[in-house]
């Protein structure tokens, strides 16, 4: 969580639609050319894709935390990549591959050969064929000039709709052309995926990786994205998604890489990629905030809370997001407050629908100034509490479908919980990193995961983090990866 709110990402993605985003489920160092054989003549549509890339690339650095810094990492995966590209359709393009200082799971491709992965990708990664899979699809996406034909169809798409709309003079009738012609925006979207899927998995076993790494890696990311999501988000309708199914992705994937052979091929180099990440940063730095389980912390505001019983925390760029199963939510983040203006002046300003005036209570505890409000709108009822430390004020707001007891209790338990952190408190929150250990005799999932300290399930992302199915054990002299302080 960024204070001020900032959303950096808005720009971005408003800007470069020339972005093939692929992974999400949110390199080395940036501009290294890599090719391992003599770059081809230029030719004006590579040197205008090369300008794309080189507008873009700042824009990403921004809104991806920048470049995440380790040579040993970065060593490893410009040898990759020099396998990869050699296998790969146009083995005498230049790529630049950059590793963003970001947890989100994520990797993507502008024109011009630059290529994007996250820390928080590579942290899910078991070795250096899966991602060399995610780096081989990427380049797919490159090779095919996918993100220059999804704009010229993005572009198509917006005008037909305008005219849809305008010249249609049956509303219903217009609403569903619209509709329809999405679901085929849509579906040329999938119909990428799966061209560079396909174009990846046939890279990588071509360059001596395990073909099936794909098919693996797709699968930890779908486990991952399920456990990482709020209550709320899952089951989401997804029909319009620009992405094909997962299990269609590693059921195609799979087959693919049959063509190859049974598994059990190729090349995985897991002890060298494990070694690799080992130190590495997990999750959110902590300069914008920290989650661990139900507690929220931000050593640099010096501020804490905790969340009830059941809630799952989210560090979003713009505010902490939290949802419990049964359908109460929460939000916190902060504004400024207008000089001389009070609490209970504050929350009539409007910011609020459906407040109710005569709810208003404000009061001092524990040297700060709260005040409480209750709202209802849209078939939801509302808790709003604002804190005021200095010229800023904290928001939480609650919301259920139904005011109940135990409603306002969870409401006022957050609130009762905020407090100012103390000066060693700040200082001793650190980031959490990958460790890799080795599994010793007697060593079980529950043991090793009551070592991690990152907070709700560890035992889930532990099997996820190591691929580890259900009921899976780990084996004594086994590698796994660990996240702790």
């Amino acid at each position: 969580m960024h204070f001020p709110l900032v959303a950096r990402l808005a720009g971005t993605i408003a800007a470069a639609l020339l972005v093939v985003a692929c992974l999400s489920v949110d390199g080395t160092r940036p501009l290294v050319p890599l090719s391992p054989g003599n770059e081809p003549g230029p030719t004006a549509t590579l040197a205008a894709e090369e300008a794309i890339g080189a507008r873009e690339h700042p824009r990403i650095l921004d809104a991806f935390g920048g470049v995440y810094e380790d040579p040993e990492l970065e060593t490893r995966l410009v040898a990759m990549l020099r396998t990869v590209i050699a296998a790969s359709d146009e083995p005498g393009r230049v790529y630049r591959l950059t590793l963003l200082d970001s947890a989100t799971v994520n990797a993507f491709a502008l024109p011009g050969g630059y290529l994007y992965v996250t820390r928080g990708l590579l942290a899910l990664a078991n070795d250096e064929a899966e991602v060399a899979a995610v780096v081989a699809h990427e380049i797919g996406h490159v090779t095919r000039r996918h993100a220059i034909a999804r704009e010229q169809e993005v572009r198509t798409a917006a005008l037909i709709d305008r005219v849809l709309t305008d010249v249609l003079s049956d509303p219903s009738a217009a609403q569903m052309a619209v509709l329809a012609n999405g679901v085929s925006l849509a579906q040329f979207s999938q119909n990428q995926e799966l061209e560079a899927d396909e174009l990846g998995v046939r890279t990588i076993g071509q360059a001596g990786y395990d073909p099936y790494a794909a098919a693996r890696f797709l699968e930890t990311m779908a486990r991952f994205s399920a456990l990482d999501a709020l209550p709320s988000e899952r089951g989401a309708p997804s029909f319009l998604s620009s992405h094909p199914s997962t299990p269609a992705r590693i059921e195609a994937a799979v087959r693919l890489a049959r063509q190859f052979g049974a598994p059990g091929i190729g090349t995985r180099e897991r002890e060298r990629y494990l070694a690799a990440i080992d130190g590495m940063v997990f999750g959110e730095p902590t300069d914008e905030g920290v989650v661990r389980g139900r507690r929220f912390l931000h050593p640099g505001l010096g501020i804490a809370f905790e969340a009830p019983d059941g809630f799952r925390l989210d560090n979003t760029s713009q505010a902490v997001l939290g949802a419990h199963a049964d359908g109460r939510a929460l939000r916190f983040d902060a504004v400024e407050l207008r000089r001389g203006q009070s609490l209970e002046e504050y929350l009539q300003a409007g910011w609020i629908e459906g407040l109710d005036a005569s709810s208003i209570q404000v009061e001092t505890r524990d040297g700060l100034m709260i005040g409480m409000a209750d709202a209802a709108a849209g078939g939801w009822v509302f808790r709003v509490a604002v804190i005021e430390v200095g010229e800023r004020v904290y928001r939480f707001i609650f919301a259920n479908d139904s005011r109940s007891d135990a409603f306002t209790r969870a409401a006022a338990s957050v609130v009762d919980s905020f407090r100012q952190m103390t000066t060693d408190e700040r200082n001793g929150i650190e980031p959490l990193h990958i460790k890799v250990v080795t599994v010793r005799r007697g060593d079980s999932v529950a043991s090793l995961a009551r070592r991690m300290d990152s907070g709700g399930d560890e035992e889930a992302l532990f099997r996820i983090l190591n691929a580890l199915a259900p009921g899976e054990r780990v084996r004594a002299g086994d590698q796994v990866k660990l996240v702790m302080e």
